[in-house]
C-alpha cells in the first residue's frame, strides 16, 4: 500500500463516521461500529503524522524508520482489507447474499490491527530522534511528501518539445536516407534503418519524415508502428486515419479498408514510413496494402533484424546506425540537461564520464539525461551516478534495459507506483492523459495536497514521467497539452520485470494453470491483468477476496458473467476495466461490488442499481446505443467525478447536486433546472443547446472546457430527447454567457450572429476555439479593435462566411489557425501573418482566392526572414521562399 493508498483509506473512514449522504452508512449494523471506525481514523491519522509527516528522524534511524513505514503500512492494507470485507459482507446481506464466512467477514474485527499499531508506535518512541534532522534530498529511500515537478505548468511540456528536437550524430545519416528516397527511380522501393533497440532509429526516419525537402517531395506522407504483435487491420486504420480522420474504420471490413488505403494512394507520390518492424513475415503481409504507380513512392523501414531489411529490400539502402561518439554523447547530454546554457565547470568531468559510460546508445544519453535533470547539480552526486551507469550500461540490449532501471531506481516513491502501471498495457499503447490519471487515482496512486486537485496533481506526475524521459509524448493537442502518450517499448520491458520483481501486478499472457491460481490465492495477489481468455469456473476452490484492480486486455465474453457468479471472491475489487469484453445487461452482482471507484464497461442501458456503487469516482459507459437516460438516484454517486458515454447522456430528473467533474454529451430533462445545480463542481462539460432554457454557464465557475451543439441535432439523436423535448432549435437572437474560467470552447451548429464574437473576445483566459458547422452564422466577420487575450488556437470548418476582416492585434498570442471547408471564404487576412507568435497555418479544402492570400502571405512571411512559419494546403506544406547564397 503506497501512502496515497493510505490517505485514500482515511478520507473513506472519514466518510463512515461522519457521512449522511450514502445510503450504506445509514444501515445499523454499520452506524453501530462508529467507535470503532473513530478510534481506527484517530490512530492511523496519529502515526501518518509520526512517520510521514514530521520528518524529523536521525540518519542512524533511517533504515529502522522504513522498516517501521513498511510495517505501517502493511498495517493500513490489513485494517482497509477488514474494514472492507465487513463492509460488503452487510451489503451482500442487505441484499439477501450470504457468502462463506470463510470467504468474508461477517464482523469487524480490529483488535489485531490495533495491537499491531500499538506494537508500531512503541518502538518508534523508543528511538532517540527528537533533535535529529533528516536530509531528505541525500536519501534516495525517503518517501517525499511533495511530488518534484507537480506543480510545473505546460511550460514545462512545452520545453519538453524543444528538447525532444535536440538531436546528436546524425545529419549525415540523414542526408544519405534523405537523397536515396528520392532518387530518380519510379519504381515504389524500401530503404531500412537498421541498428540496436534505443540507437535512434525512430529518431533519425522523423528527422527525415519532417525534412522541409522530403515534405515538399511527397505528396503523402504517413507513420506507423508495427512492432512484436502485429496487427494488420490497426495497421490499416492507422494510415487510413491519418489521412482522413473523417472516415468510418471501424465498421469497415478489412478488404474494405484495403480497397481505402489503396484508393487513398492511388497515382500518388507518398512515403510510408513502417517504425519497428520485426519479421519477414509482417513485411509480405505489409507490403500488398501499399501500390506501385511508378510514381517515386518509397517505404522506410525502421528494424532492430538486418534480416527483416534484406528481406525488404530491392534496390533500396540497408543503413546501418551507428553508435554515438563520445564527444555526441556528452553533446547530447549537455543538450538534454541543460537546455542550450553552458554546463558549469565543476560538472565537466563526472558528466563527460557519465556520457561516456552510456557507450554511445542515444537513448542510454536520453535516459541518463532524465535522471541528471531531477537531481542537484552536486559534484558528488554526478560522481555517483556516474560510478552506477558504468555498472549499469552494456553494448547489448540487456544493459539499456538496466539503464532505464537505474532511472526507476532514482524516481520518488510517488512516482514508482505510477509508472510501473504503465507496463500493465500492451505494446505500443497510446495513453490518453485524463483516462491514465483516473486510473492513477482509482488505484491510489495520487498523494493529496489541500492546496490542489487531484486531478492537478496527477497531472503534475504525468508531467515529471515525460519531463524523465520515462513517457513519450506522441501528439500535442492544439493549444500545447498533452493529447496522447506511450512507453518506449525497452521502458515498458523495465515495467513489466520491475513490476513481477516487486508483484506489483499478475499478468496472465497464457492460457492459465493451476499454479497460475495458487498464485492469484496463496500470495493475495492485488492487481491481475488478463491478456488471456480466463474461465474462472474451472478454479479449483473460489479465490480470495484479495484482487484490487481487474484490467482485461482480451476480448473475452464470459468473463463479466463469470465475475458476477463468483462476485464474492471479487469483493474489494477498486478498478474494473472490461473495455474489451462487449457486455449486454448490468449484472445485480456488479452492483455488490461497492468499493469500485473505476469502471469501464460495456452497456446497453444503467440501471439504478449501479448507483449502489457509491465510491464510484470514474465511470465510463461504452455502448452501441444512441442514446442513455441516467436513472434517478445518479446522485447516489457521490464520489463521482468523470462520466463519460460514447452516446448521449439524458437526465430526466436529480435528487441532489452532485461533485462531477467531467461528463460528455448530456442533456438535462424538464425535472432538471440548469447546470449549476445539477454539476456545480463542473469542468468539462458537452451538450446541447436548446431555445427555450436558459443558456447561462456563467455561474459555472470552475468550468474550463466546453462544447456547445444546437441548431437542429446533435451528434446522436435521443429518443428521450425528441419526445420530451423536441429538437433544439437555438434562435439567432440567443445570447450565451460563459465563466472567466473557459479555457476551450467548442461552438456547432448554434447559429449565432458575427457580432457575438465580442462575448467570446471578453473572455480572459480563452486559449482554444472551434466553430463549427454554422456554429456562427453570416458572410462577414469583422473583428473590430477587440482583443483575444489569450488566444492561441483558432479552427474555422464549414462556416458561411465570405469575408473575414482582422488584423495581428486582435490575435496577439495566435500560434496555430485551421481553415477547413469554408467553401466560400475569400481570403485569410494578410495582417495574421505578422503575429509573431503563429507557427502553423492549416487550409483544407478551400477556394482558390484564399490559396492566392496565403501565397501573399508566404512571400509577405519569407521577405522578412521568417521560414519558420508552416502553411499547409489540402495536407501538402506550402514550400519557403528561402534565398540562395553564394559560398
Amino acid at each position: 500500500m503506497a501512502y496515497a493508498d493510505v490517505q485514500m483509506f482515511m478520507k473513506k473512514l472519514k466518510q463512515l463516521i461522519y457521512s449522511n449522504d450514502i445510503p450504506i452508512i445509514k444501515i445499523p449494523s454499520i452506524v453501530r461500529e462508529g467507535p470503532q471506525f473513530q478510534m481506527l481514523y484517530e490512530e492511523l491519522g496519529s502515526m501518518i503524522q509520526t512517520l510521514f509527516i514530521h520528518q524529523d528522524h536521525g540518519l542512524e534511524n533511517f533504515e529502522k524508520v522504513t522498516n517501521l513505514r513498511k510495517r505501517f503500512k502493511a498495517v493500513a492494507e490489513e485494517a482497509e482489507d477488514i474494514v472492507d470485507l465487513f463492509l460488503s459482507t452487510v451489503h451482500f446481506g442487505n441484499y439477501g447474499y450470504f457468502p462463506r464466512s470463510d470467504v468474508v467477514h461477517p464482523s469487524l474485527n480490529l483488535e489485531a490491527v490495533m495491537r499491531s499499531i500499538d506494537s508500531i508506535k512503541m518502538e518508534f518512541m523508543t528511538m532517540s530522534i527528537d533533535n535529529m534532522k533528516m536530509d531528505a534530498s541525500q536519501r534516495p529511500g525517503t518517501l517525499q511528501m511533495q511530488s518534484a515537478g507537480t506543480s510545473r505548468t505546460k511550460n514545462s511540456l512545452r520545453s519538453k518539445k524543444v528538447l525532444e528536437e535536440i538531436v546528436v550524430g546524425i545529419d549525415r545519416d540523414a542526408e544519405i536516407i534523405r537523397d536515396k528516397l528520392a532518387e530518380d527511380g519510379k519504381h515504389l522501393d524500401v530503404v531500412s534503418i537498421v541498428g540496436m533497440g534505443g540507437i535512434g532509429k525512430s529518431t533519425l526516419a522523423n528527422k527525415v519524415f519532417s525534412d522541409p525537402f522530403v515534405v515538399y517531395h511527397f505528396h503523402i506522407r504517413r507513420w506507423v508502428t508495427v512492432s512484436q504483435t502485429y496487427d494488420k487491420r490497426d495497421l490499416l486504420i492507422q494510415v487510413l486515419s491519418s489521412i482522413d480522420d473523417q472516415l468510418e474504420l471501424e465498421k469497415a471490413t478489412d478488404s474494405q479498408l484495403h480497397e481505402m488505403l489503396h484508393r487513398s494512394l492511388y497515382c500518388k507520390r507518398y512515403l510510408i514510413v513502417i517504425d519497428d518492424i520485426w519479421s519477414t513475415e509482417a513485411w509480405d503481409k505489409l507490403k500488398l496494402f501499399f501500390p506501385d504507380h511508378n510514381t517515386g513512392s518509397r517505404i522506410l523501414l525502421t528494424s532492430r533484424l538486418t534480416e527483416v531489411a534484406a528481406h525488404a529490400k530491392s534496390h533500396g539502402l540497408i543503413h546501418h546506425l551507428q553508435h554515438l561518439t563520445e564527444e555526441e554523447s556528452w553533446e547530447l547530454l549537455c543538450g538534454k540537461v541543460f537546455q542550450g546554457d553552458e554546463c558549469p565547470e565543476w560538472l565537466i568531468e563526472p558528466g563527460m564520464q557519465i556520457a561516456k559510460n552510456c557507450h554511445g546508445l542515444p537513448l542510454s544519453v536520453v535516459v541518463m539525461a532524465g535522471v541528471l535533470v531531477k537531481e542537484a547539480r552536486n559534484k558528488d552526486l554526478w560522481v555517483k551516478i556516474s560510478c552506477s551507469v558504468h555498472s549499469y550500461i552494456a553494448s547489448d540490449e540487456k544493459g539499456c534495459l538496466e539503464t532505464i532501471a537505474l532511472s526507476y531506481h532514482h524516481l520518488p516513491l510517488h512516482l514508482r507506483d505510477c509508472f510501473l502501471c504503465l507496463g500493465g498495457f500492451p505494446e505500443d499503447f497510446r495513453f490518453y492523459p485524463p483516462l491514465l490519471l483516473w486510473l492513477w487515482m482509482a488505484e491510489g496512486f495520487i498523494q493529496e495536497d489541500r492546496s490542489r486537485s487531484l486531478e492537478t496533481i496527477a497531472n503534475g506526475y504525468l508531467v515529471d514521467l515525460v519531463d524523465r524521459n520515462l513517457l513519450i509524448v506522441a501528439k500535442w493537442n492544439l493549444i500545447g497539452d498533452v493529447l496522447c502518450c506511450k512507453v518506449h517499448d525497452l521502458v515498458r520491458q523495465v515495467c513489466v520485470e520491475k513490476g513481477k520483481e516487486e508483484r506489483f501486478f499478475l499478468k496472465i499472457d497464457s492460457p492459465p494453470s493451476n499454479r497460475l491460481y495458487e498464485v492469484m490465492t496463496t500470495h493475495k495477489q492485488r492487481r491481475v491483468i488478463i491478456n488471456q481468455e480466463i474461465d474462472i469456473m474451472s478454479l479449483p476452490s473460489p479465490l480470495t477476496p484479495s484482487i484490487r484492480s481487474l484490467l482485461c486486455n482480451h476480448v473475452d465474453t464470459t468473463l463479466t458473467d463469470n465475475i458476477s457468479k463468483f462476485f464474492y471472491s471479487f469483493a474489494l475489487l477498486r478498478v474494473l476495466d472490461l473495455e474489451k469484453c462487449e457486455t449486454i445487461d448490468f449484472s445485480p452482482y456488479l452492483a455488490l461490488l461497492v468499493h469500485l471507484r473505476h469502471l469501464d464497461i460495456w452497456l446497453s442501458s444503467l440501471p439504478p442499481s449501479i448507483c449502489n456503487l457509491w465510491n464510484l469516482q470514474t465511470l465510463i459507459v461504452r455502448t452501441s446505443s444512441s442514446s442513455m437516460v441516467l436513472p434517478s438516484n445518479i446522485s447516489n454517486l457521490v464520489n463521482l467525478r468523470h462520466l463519460t458515454c460514447i452516446a448521449e447522456l439524458y437526465l430526466p430528473s436529480i435528487e441532489k447536486p452532485m461533485k462531477l467533474e467531467v461528463i460528455t454529451d448530456v442533456v438535462l430533462g424538464d425535472g432538471v433546472d440548469n447546470f449549476q445545480k445539477c454539476f456545480p463542481r463542473i469542468k468539462e462539460l458537452a451538450t446541447t443547446l436548446y431555445s427555450d432554457e436558459e443558456n447561462d454557464f456563467e455561474v459555472l465557475h470552475h468550468l474550463q472546457i466546453l462544447i456547445l451543439i444546437g441548431s437542429g441535432y446533435s451528434r446522436r439523436r435521443s429518443v428521450e430527447r425528441e419526445l420530451l423535448r423536441g429538437e433544439p432549435n437555438l434562435g439567432k437572437n440567443h445570447i450565451i454567457r460563459f465563466p472567466a474560467t473557459l479555457k476551450q470552447l467548442t461552438l456547432e451548429r448554434c447559429g449565432l450572429r458575427w457580432s457575438d464574437m465580442l462575448i467570446l473576445q471578453s473572455l480572459p483566459n480563452l486559449e482554444g476555439l472551434a466553430i463549427k458547422d454554422n456554429g456562427f452564422e453570416g458572410t462577414m466577420w469583422e473583428t473590430g479593435d477587440e482583443q483575444f487575450q489569450r488566444l492561441k488556437f483558432l479552427r474555422l470548418k464549414k462556416l458561411n462566411i465570405k469575408q473575414w476582416k482582422a488584423s495581428s492585434i486582435n490575435f496577439p498570442c495566435l500560434e496555430r489557425l485551421e481553415v477547413l471547408n469554408c467553401i466560400d471564404l475569400e481570403e485569410i487576412p494578410l495582417e495574421l501573418g505578422d503575429i509573431s507568435t503563429l507557427e502553423y497555418i492549416c487550409v483544407k479544402n478551400c477556394d482558390a482566392s484564399l490559396l492566392e492570400s496565403l501565397q501573399k502571405i508566404r512571400q509577405e512571411q519569407d521577405d522578412v526572414g521568417n521560414y519558420e512559419l508552416k502553411i499547409k494546403v489540402d495536407g501538402r506544406y506550402m514550400p519557403s521562399y528561402v534565398p540562395q547564397h553564394d559560398d
